[in-house]
């Protein structure tokens, strides 16, 4: 019977330091921590898929809260039923310790469990659902104000209009007019296609 640590974030920029240490302090052995930087919104995960392989009956697996499973209400409950009836495992939830499979539990325990997942889930869910929202007005409103997303554009200057003009009358030709311009030929072209 082994342990195992599952850790994810939800970008290689955030940082997962926090939940590794969480690991450590449960005694979760370093090679049985398993780690995915990759969104929760569903469980298409190296990491995860890896950690359901090596996962056997009796073994406990550890993560640190639930939104760290997943983000998807369905998912969650039906990966939560997958390891805790069809592998046996026993999961640990470190930030909810009502979520705690490991001990034989009484009926009561079990609703209590069940009520506490089917909640928690809801609110991963939901926040994700937020998180999108909240981007999508941001980005909006910062669209209104005139702030451009992608890559920045060169300034096409002052001269661009005369120089165009010229490249149109074929008294300079498209590379000409790009040199003067100090931009690529390519960039010209888009420029004039525009």
């Amino acid at each position: 019977m082994k342990t195992y640590g599952y850790i994810r974030v939800s970008t290689k920029e955030q940082n997962e330091d926090r939940q590794l240490i969480a690991m450590r302090e449960f005694g979760v052995p370093n090679e049985n921590v398993i780690m995915d930087k990759q969104s929760g919104k569903d469980f298409d995960r190296p990491g995860y898929k890896r950690l359901m392989r090596k996962l056997k009956t009796g073994d406990t697996l550890v993560i640190k809260s639930i939104d760290r499973l997943g983000r998807n209400y369905d998912e969650i409950l039906e990966q939560w039923r997958v390891i805790t009836k069809e592998k046996q495992v026993a999961i640990v939830v470190l930030d909810m310790p009502l979520l705690d499979t490991r001990q034989g539990r009484d009926l009561t325990g079990v609703l209590i469990a069940d009520i506490v997942l089917q909640l928690l889930s809801y609110v991963a869910q939901t926040e994700r659902e937020f998180n999108r929202q909240r981007q999508a007005e941001g980005i909006a409103a910062a669209k209104a104000k005139g702030i451009h997303f992608g890559p920045n554009f060169k300034d096409r200057g002052e001269n661009y209009g005369a120089i165009k003009a010229a490249w149109e009358r074929g008294e300079i030709s498209g590379r000409e007019a790009a040199r003067r311009l100090g931009v690529a030929h390519g960039t010209f072209q888009r420029w004039c296609r525009e």
